[in-house]
C-alpha cells in the first residue's frame, strides 16, 4: 500500500481506532494530537504490544503549533487527511464558549487555508457531528440546513459552512462525515457507555440527565472506522455521509438494557437530574446514502457491542479505576 494517511486528532477515541484500522490494512500513518500519547488502554493500535514502524506520532497543538504542523504536512505529503480534532462536550461549551470557537472554527480555518494549497492531498475527510442539526424529528437525511443549540454545535456548524465555501471556491476535496453516538472498547470514561459500566464496578451512581429520555442511535467503533475507510477510498468529494445504525434507543432504556444483560440493579445504579442547557431530544441519522452508494453496513448490534465493551472494562479495570472518570477541559 503506497498511500499515506494523516490522522489529525489521533489520540481521540475514533482517531486512535482509525489509526489501528489503517495499520491493520498495512498503510503508512502519521498521527497528530495536541498532547502526548495517552494511556495505552485508550490506544488500540498499541494493544498488540508491538511497535508498528508504519506509524509516526507527533504531539502538536493546532491552536499553538500550526506552523510546525504545516512543516510536517509538507514533509510527509499525505494523500488522505482525516480530521477528528475538535473541542468536544456540549454542556461544558457553555462555560467558556470562546475555547470552542477558537479550536473548532478559527484554528480549523487557518489549517484549511493551508491545506487547500497542498496539491498532494486527494481527499480531506472532515469528521463533524449530528449536533449541527439540533434535535431531529424522524430520520434526518444529509443536509446543510443546520439548527445548532449549543456553542459546541454552533462551532461545528460554522466550520462545516466554511469548508463548503472552500469546496465551491477552490474545489477543496472535502468530504463530510457525521456519525451517530460512537462507542466501544477504549472510549473515554466520561462517555455514557463506559461511564455506566465503570459506575457499576466502582459502586457509584450514574447521573441520568432529564431522566434519560433523550433518544440516540449508537454505532460500534469498528463499523465507524470501516465506513470511514470506504469513504476515503470511494466517497464522492463534496458529499456528506451519515454513519449510523438503524436502531434508536433512549438513554434510559440503554442503561436498563445494560443492567438486564449484566445482572445489575438499575435502581441502585442511577439517579435522575435536570436536563442540561441546550439539550437535544433526539439525533437520528438516515444512513441509506452510505449503505446504497458504498455498500456499507453496520455489523455489531448494541447487545454485542455492550458485551465487547464490558469485556474491555473488566480486563482493564485495575488501570481504569485509577484514571479520571469525568471530563477534564483543556484549552
Amino acid at each position: 500500500m503506497n498511500s499515506k494517511f494523516l490522522i489529525i486528532g489521533s489520540n481521540s477515541f475514533t482517531g486512535s481506532n482509525m489509526v489501528n484500522d489503517l495499520l491493520e490494512r498495512e498503510f503508512e500513518v502519521v498521527g497528530i494530537s495536541r498532547s502526548e500519547e495517552i494511556n495505552d488502554v485508550f490506544l488500540p493500535y498499541k494493544w498488540k504490544n508491538k511497535k508498528d514502524t508504519k506509524f509516526s506520532f507527533y504531539a502538536l497543538d493546532l491552536n499553538h503549533q500550526l506552523e510546525e504542523i504545516k512543516v510536517l504536512i509538507k514533509k510527509e505529503k499525505p494523500e488522505f487527511v482525516i480530521n477528528f480534532a475538535a473541542q468536544g462536550m456540549v454542556a461544558q461549551s457553555w462555560l467558556s464558549p470562546e475555547d470552542w470557537y477558537q479550536t473548532n472554527v478559527v484554528s480549523q480555518v487557518k489549517l484549511h487555508d493551508f491545506l487547500r494549497t497542498c496539491d498532494f492531498i486527494s481527499k480531506y475527510i472532515h469528521v463533524t457531528t449530528p449536533e449541527v442539526y439540533g434535535s431531529t424529528s424522524g430520520w434526518k437525511k444529509e443536509t446543510f440546513n443546520f439548527n445548532p443549540s449549543s456553542p459546541y454545535a454552533v462551532s461545528r456548524a460554522a466550520c462545516d459552512m466554511h469548508l463548503k465555501s472552500f469546496l465551491m471556491a477552490y474545489k477543496f476535496p472535502v468530504i463530510f462525515t457525521r456519525a451517530a453516538n460512537v462507542y466501544g472498547p477504549g472510549q473515554q470514561l466520561y462517555r455514557i457507555i463506559p461511564r455506566m459500566m465503570m459506575c457499576s464496578k466502582i459502586k457509584e451512581q450514574l447521573n441520568l440527565q432529564g431522566g434519560g429520555l433523550s433518544k440516540r442511535s449508537f454505532v460500534y467503533i469498528t463499523d465507524v472506522t470501516d465506513a470511514t475507510f470506504k469513504i476515503c477510498m470511494e466517497g464522492q468529494i463534496g458529499k456528506t455521509y451519515h454513519i449510523s445504525s438503524n436502531q434508536q434507543i433512549s438513554i434510559l432504556n440503554l442503561v436498563k438494557l445494560f443492567c438486564n444483560n449484566f445482572n445489575i440493579n438499575f435502581e441502585k445504579l442511577v439517579r435522575v437530574s435536570d436536563s442540561r442547557l441546550g439539550h437535544d431530544d433526539a439525533y437520528m441519522l438516515d444512513s441509506e446514502f452510505i449503505r446504497q452508494s458504498l455498500k456499507w453496513e453496520d455489523k455489531i448490534n448494541i447487545e454485542n457491542g455492550l458485551e465487547k465493551t464490558m469485556k474491555w472494562v473488566k480486563a482493564n479495570f485495575k488501570t481504569l479505576e485509577k484514571l479520571p472518570q469525568i471530563y477534564e477541559h483543556k484549552k
